[in-house]
C-alpha cells in the first residue's frame, strides 16, 4: 500500500488542527473513546461544538492558547492509501518546526482564511514548501462558511496566490474551498459550493500521483551497515545495507563505490522477504557485489557512468534551528546521508527576507528561524547532488560539536 506523507501549514487560527481532526473523524480513523474524550473536553471548556483540533494539539500550552507549537504527527489509512500527517505550527518563531515537519513530505496543505485572503504567512509557507522541494501544493481556502460560501472570495484567493507563486518553482498546485469546522469538501462533497466541481480534499490525497516524486534516474545508495552474519548457513555472506536514495538497481548492473572509485557488478539484492530483481527509491535493501571491495558505512554505491562528483566545498541554503546564531569560520559536525564529517563556515552570502523573498546582503547574521545562503568546506569529500534533483543526497544537517545539538538544516544548491 502506497504511503503519502503530507504537512499542513498556514497562519495562526487558519484551522490546521481542526482540518486534521475533521479528516480523521470523517474518514472514521479515530476511536469512539477518543471522540468522547475531546467531546467532554470541549464541553468543559464551554465550546458550542466538538473541538476536533484537540485531536492533534496535545500540549497543555497548545490547548490553552488554541495554537500549535510543536510538530504533531498523526497516522491514518483508507482502503487506497496510508498517510502520515505532520501538523506544523503557523507562528513565525516556529519556522524551524515547519521545516522539520515538511522535510520529508510529498504534499503540503496550505490553509488560507477565506476572510483574510493571501497574507504574509501564506507567502512564507509557500516559499518554505518550494525551498524544501515539496512536489505538490494544495491550497485549502478554509472558513468558507463565514463568507457564505462565496465563489468570489474563493476566486480572489486563487488569483492572488497564482500571482505570488509565479515567482516560485511550484510544479503542481490545486485549490479547494473547504470548511474544516462544518466538513465541507473535506471528505464529502458539499452542497453549499455548487459552483465548485473539483475533488474533495481526501479524494485529492488518495489520488495525487507520487510515483514520480523520487529521482529514478540518478542511482544512489548510501551504505548504512555491512552485513556479515558469519553463520554456518551464510558463512561467506557480505552484504551492504542501506536505503536507496535514487535510481533503479538490478542484479548484473555495473556499479562504482565512492569514494574509492572501485567498480564491480551487483550479485544480488536481498530484502526481508527474500531476493528481488529490481530495487528503487525509497526501498531499504542489502546488496552483494561480485568482487570483494573494502566498503564501510558512509560510502555510496552508484552507477559507473552516473555518479556525483565528490566535493569539499559545498554551497547551502540553510535554515537555522538554534538560539545561538551561525558563526562565521565556526566549526560544525556535518551529517550527509550516512556519512559524518566536520566542516567550517567559509562565507555567508546573504540572508533571505522570507516575507518579500528579497536577498539581504548587508545583514549576514543568521539566527534562529532565519534562512540564508552559506559556503562551507568539509574535512572529507561529500557525494552530493543538488537538492532540487535529489532531496536525500542534497540535504545535510549541521551539529554543534560541543553540545551535539542539531543547529542547521541545509539544502545543497
Amino acid at each position: 500500500m502506497e504511503l503519502l506523507r503530507f504537512t499542513t501549514a498556514g497562519s495562526v487560527d487558519d484551522g490546521k488542527s481542526t482540518l486534521i481532526g475533521r479528516l480523521l473523524y470523517d474518514s472514521k480513523s479515530i476511536f469512539e473513546d477518543q471522540f468522547e474524550a475531546i467531546k467532554a473536553s470541549s464541553e468543559k471548556r464551554g465550546e458550542e461544538y466538538v473541538n476536533l483540533a484537540l485531536l492533534t494539539d496535545g500540549l497543555r500550552a497548545e490547548r490553552e492558547q488554541g495554537i500549535t507549537i510543536d510538530v504533531a504527527y498523526r497516522y491514518f489509512a483508507t482502503p487506497k492509501r496510508k498517510f502520515i500527517i505532520a501538523d506544523t505550527p503557523g507562528h513565525i518563531q516556529y519556522t524551524r518546526n515547519m521545516v522539520t515537519g515538511a522535510s520529508t513530505a510529498n504534499l503540503a496543505i496550505i490553509l488560507v482564511d477565506a476572510r483574510h485572503g493571501v497574507i504574509e504567512q501564506t507567502c512564507r509557507h509557500a516559499f518554505i514548501a518550494t525551498l524544501l522541494q515539496i512536489p505538490h501544493l494544495v491550497i485549502c481556502v478554509n472558513k468558507m462558511d463565514l463568507v457564505n460560501y462565496s465563489e468570489e472570495a474563493f476566486e480572489k484567493v486563487k488569483q492572488d496566490f497564482e500571482d505570488f507563486s509565479a515567482k516560485l518553482d511550484i510544479k503542481d498546485v490545486r485549490f479547494i474551498p473547504i470548511s474544516a469546522l462544518k466538513g465541507d469538501n473535506v471528505v464529502k462533497r458539499s452542497e453549499n459550493t455548487p459552483w465548485y466541481d473539483g475533488p474533495t480534499l481526501l479524494y485529492t490525497l488518495e489520488n495525487v500521483h507520487i510515483g514520480s516524486d523520487h529521482n529514478h534516474i540518478d542511482s544512489r545508495m548510501p551504505v548504512q551497515y555491512v552485513v556479515r552474519p558469519q553463520s554456518t548457513e551464510y558463512h561467506d555472506y557480505r552484504g551492504y545495507a542501506g536505503r536507496i536514495a535514487g535510481g533503479i538497481f538490478k542484479p548484473g548492473d555495473d556499479v562504482m563505490v565512492l569514494p574509492s572509485g572501485f567498480t564491480s557488478k551487483i550479485k544480488s539484492i536481498d530484502t526481508m522477504d527474500g531476493p528481488i530483481e529490481e530495487a528503487f527509491a525509497p526501498m531499504s535493501v542489502t546488496m552483494t557485489l561480485e568482487d570483494d571491495i573494502d566498503i564501510s558505512r558512509g560510502d555510496m554505491i552508484v552507477k559507473e557512468h552516473n555518479h556525483p562528483e565528490p566535493t569539499q566545498d559545498v554551497e547551502l541554503m540553510v535554515c537555522w534551528l538554534n538560539e545561538k546564531p551561525l558563526q562565521l569560520n565556526g566549526k560544525y559536525t556535518i551529517k550527509h546521508t550516512s556519512k559524518d564529517a566536520r566542516c567550517i563556515v567559509k562565507e555567508v552570502r546573504y540572508k533571505v527576507d522570507i516575507n518579500t523573498l528579497h536577498k539581504i546582503e548587508d545583514d549576514k547574521n543568521i539566527g534562529l528561524n532565519d534562512i540564508g545562503r552559506i559556503k562551507i568546506r568539509t574535512t572529507q569529500p561529500l557525494f552530493t547532488d543538488k537538492y532540487n534533483r535529489n532531496r536525500v543526497t542534497g540535504s545535510v544537517i549541521l551539529i554543534d560539536e560541543a553540545t551535539n545539538v542539531t543547529v542547521g538544516a541545509g539544502m545543497v544548491i
